[in-house]
């Protein structure tokens, strides 16, 4: 049996892939949800904790190997995607503990049947997509969402004014390496800078829209006081976590994140000053204080 290829994550620990059994291992917590079909992380911990299961692509789907007809492995064929290129291995997926030593693979319950893998080493091209899976993560053309604020343009110094911001899970299907990647960034926690100095996050809090009959009123576990008046740029860094998955295999966690700031609104803190008038702007709309009037 040839020998896995490894790799070293950004964290220090190894990916290994290669042909017959081995496996593609990489770090993060997880757990296989059978509603979903997918490596999904247990409730209550990080997204990017480790996963109890590994992966392998196994290239015995071929005349000669462990499978049979009727699994439609020795029917099937991956022909070039270019003109001279090689042509592709079927595989088959399977999963196992990452904590038993020698395991039993079985096949992964979310694939079923043979998929195509391309390269003249498949084990070789899964090692290598990923040790450069986050760089390419990153540079993926993820929407950062909007930030708004209640009230805008204007708010008053001393009194909670409410941000919030909307952003949703993206994915995107690319060719790394000759390989179909099916890439998911997914919101996970928000960082609000008010633009006077203060930030509130990183926090798992997207806020939300009140009545406007509490704007002004309604503290929020995502609203600000303003202590002075002025104009301040105020926005959101919006931090997303990601799994890959190669040619219709595992979702696999990505060990790394993707920050991304919306663009600036602008919030102009005005102060309120009292007095008493003789008449009610219906009264007399030249009376102090009423729109369009000049302070006295």
């Amino acid at each position: 049996m040839p020998t896995p290829a490894w790799s070293t994550n950004d964290d220090g620990s190894q990916l290994s892939a290669g042909r017959g059994e081995t496996a593609l291992t990489v770090g993060g917590t997880f757990v296989f949800n059978p509603e979903t079909g997918k490596s999904e992380p247990k409730p209550g911990t990080s997204p990017v904790a480790e996963d109890p299961y590994q992966y392998m692509a196994d290239v015995h789907c071929r005349s000669g190997g462990s499978d049979t007809p009727d699994r439609g492995c020795l029917t099937m064929t991956c022909p070039p995607k270019t003109p001279g290129g090689e042509a592709g291995t079927p595989v088959i997926w399977r999963q196992a503990p990452k904590s038993i030593t020698n395991p039993v693979w079985t096949d992964y319950p979310a694939v079923s049947g043979p998929t195509c893998l391309y390269g003249p080493q498949p084990g070789n091209v899964l090692a290598d997509i990923a040790a450069r899976i986050l760089t390419d993560f990153r540079q993926l053309p993820v929407n950062p969402g909007t930030l708004q604020a209640q009230p805008l343009p204007h708010t008053l110094k001393g009194a909670p004014t409410n941000l919030y911001t909307s952003t949703t899970e993206q994915s995107f299907n690319v060719t790394i390496l000759g390989q179909t990647v099916h890439l998911t960034a997914i919101p996970t926690s928000y960082t609000y800078t008010f633009g006077d100095g203060t930030t509130l996050g990183p926090t798992p809090a997207t806020g939300y829209s009140i009545p406007q009959s509490e704007w002004l009123t309604t503290d929020t576990r995502t609203s600000h006081a303003y202590t002075d008046t002025g104009n301040y740029p105020a926005s959101v860094t919006t931090t997303f976590t990601g799994t890959y998955s190669v040619n219709n295999g595992p979702p696999l966690p990505i060990n790394g994140t993707l920050n991304l700031t919306t663009p600036p609104i602008t919030i102009q803190v005005w102060k309120t000053e009292r007095a008493l008038v003789a008449d009610t702007c219906e009264q007399n709309p030249q009376s102090w204080g009423c729109p369009g009037t000049e302070p006295q």
